[in-house]
């Protein structure tokens, strides 16, 4: 029963890591005319991915198989940092211009490559079937 409903949370959130990436993201940039609000939207997201992976990563150490999440943990942790670590810097550089010497250009870069690194450790983990 426990890795059954393993195997339906990380479904769900390996599909939605994507999805938002992908799909989500792009559209609310499109659709909504207020890229501000578009971006106060697809961070909230972006944050539920977070908590979601940590749900998933946790429920992971519960299971026999659980050596074989590694790749899960990894990109759980990789969305921590995003998250906590990241995202932070970001908002000081949208609101002062720098922040560490950065602009918010160059975080949110750093930002999209942490979250697609996180992306690809998932996505290894659905090729080879580790999750099971």
């Amino acid at each position: 029963m426990l890795g059954s409903a393993f195997r339906v949370l990380f479904t769900l959130w390996a599909g939605s890591l994507w999805s938002l990436a992908v799909w989500v993201a792009p559209t609310l940039f499109y659709a909504q005319g207020d890229r501000h609000l578009a971006g106060v939207l697809v961070s909230r997201l972006f944050s539920i991915e977070t908590y979601m992976g940590l749900a998933v990563g946790l429920l992971a150490l519960l299971l026999p198989s659980r050596t074989k999440f590694v790749p899960g943990y990894v990109a759980a942790a990789l969305l921590v940092v995003n998250e906590w670590l990241i995202k932070p810097e970001m908002t000081k550089a949208q609101a002062h211009g720098t922040a560490l010497g950065l602009g918010f250009g160059p975080w949110h870069g750093i930002s999209a490559v942490i979250y697609l690194s996180a992306c690809v450790a998932v996505l290894v983990l659905v090729w080879k079937g580790s999750h099971r």
